[in-house]
C-alpha cells in the first residue's frame, strides 16, 4: 500500500504554538495559486478561486497516487493577503482593501506537465470554474515570525499589532513580504471561536536588505 504523506507532520513550517511568537525559516515551496481582492466574506470572486483550487488539488493528488505511486494529504488552504496601507489588517480591518493570493501546498514531485494533465482533466469536469486561472508556482519566504491564533478571524488584529510593533522590533527584524495565514479549520463550519490558523509575517534581520 502507497504510504500517504502529510506535509503538515513532515515540514516544520507548519508548526506554532498558540500565545508564542516563533522565528522559523521557511524553505521554498510550491503551490497552486490564484489572486483575487476584496472582503473575502462578500467578494464573489473569493468563493470562485477557493472553487477553483480543490478540484485541481484532488485530480493532482489522485494522479500522483495512478501515475507516481505517491499519495499525499491536501493540505490546508493557505492565504497571501496584503493592501496598500498596512493599518488595513490591525487598527481599521478594512477588508474591501484587501488583495490576496489562495495557495495550496503541493509536493516537488508535482511538475509541470503533472499540473497541466490536471488542469485539462478539472477543467472539463466543471468547465464553468476558475481552474485555468490557477497557476503551479514556488513562494521562497525564508526567515519568518508565526504564532498559532485560536479564535476568530476578527480576533487577529490584536496578535498582529504585537506581532509587528512589539516582538518584530524587539528581535532586531524588519518586516517584509506578504501577511501568510494557513487555515487549519474550515471556516464554513464549527465554532469561530475554536478556528486555528497560523499568521505568519516575512521577516529580515537588521543587517540585511529586503
Amino acid at each position: 500500500m502507497t504510504e500517504k504523506i502529510d506535509f503538515k507532520k513532515s515540514v516544520d513550517a507548519y508548526r506554532a504554538r498558540s500565545g508564542a511568537f516563533r522565528i522559523v525559516d521557511v524553505p521554498p515551496l510550491q503551490y497552486l495559486m490564484i489572486d483575487g481582492h476584496g472582503d473575502p466574506n462578500a467578494a464573489p470572486e473569493f468563493t470562485t478561486a477557493v472553487e477553483a483550487l480543490y478540484p485541481l488539488a484532488y485530480t493532482l493528488k489522485f494522479a500522483s497516487k495512478r501515475e507516481l505511486d505517491r499519495d499525499f494529504v491536501v493540505m490546508p488552504l493557505e492565504g497571501l493577503w496584503w493592501a496598500e496601507d498596512h493599518a488595513a489588517f490591525t487598527t481599521a480591518r478594512d477588508k474591501s482593501q484587501w488583495s490576496w493570493t489562495l495557495l495550496l501546498m503541493q509536493p516537488d514531485w508535482v511538475d509541470d506537465a503533472l499540473f497541466a494533465d490536471a488542469v485539462a482533466t478539472a477543467s472539463a469536469k466543471n468547465p464553468t470554474a476558475r481552474i485555468g486561472e490557477v497557476r503551479l508556482e514556488r513562494l521562497t519566504e525564508g526567515l519568518c515570525v508565526q504564532t498559532l491564533h485560536v479564535g476568530a478571524f476578527d480576533d487577529e488584529a490584536p496578535v498582529l499589532e504585537r506581532m509587528h510593533d512589539e516582538f518584530i522590533p524587539q528581535n532586531a527584524l524588519s518586516l517584509t513580504g506578504r501577511h501568510h495565514e494557513i487555515y487549519f479549520s474550515d471556516p464554513r463550519k464549527g465554532d469561530p471561536a475554536k478556528r486555528r490558523t497560523i499568521l505568519r509575517q516575512p521577516v529580515t534581520r537588521g543587517d540585511e536588505t529586503s
